[in-house]
């Protein structure tokens, strides 16, 4: 019912850039807080970066000036734009939506894989 769909993850070199996409389906999402999350082989889950319904960003210091967080509520679509991208970036990519008010991220999407070499 509920879907988050992530896309757009590959193979890159050291300094180049990715566009990663979630696609957001089965619920009313446009006011929730949507993030981005990564887990590398062997490391726990981090937090990446999110947006909420107004616009306001965060980032994780690791990737600050280098990763850009958008939502295009028309397109029900969010996305994670990855430049500069460095080796420590490799990471199985996570979409995820937290809902108004609450505490912990609700939905998840199945990830894409991001490998930097």
């Amino acid at each position: 019912d509920v879907q988050l769909v992530e896309s757009g993850g590959g193979s890159v070199q050291v300094g180049g850039s990715l566009n990663l996409s979630c696609e957001i389906s089965g619920f009313t999402w446009r006011t929730y807080c949507l993030g981005w999350f990564r887990q590398a082989p062997g490391k726990e889950r981090e937090g990446v970066a999110s947006i909420d319904r107004d616009g306001t960003t965060r980032y994780v210091d690791s990737v600050k000036g280098r990763f850009t967080i958008s939502r295009d509520n028309a397109k029900n679509t969010l996305y994670l734009q990855l430049d500069s991208l460095e080796t420590e970036d490799t990471a199985l990519y996570y979409c995820a939506a937290l809902e108004p008010g609450g505490w912990q991220y609700e939905y998840w999407g199945q990830g894409t894989q991001v490998t930097v070499s």
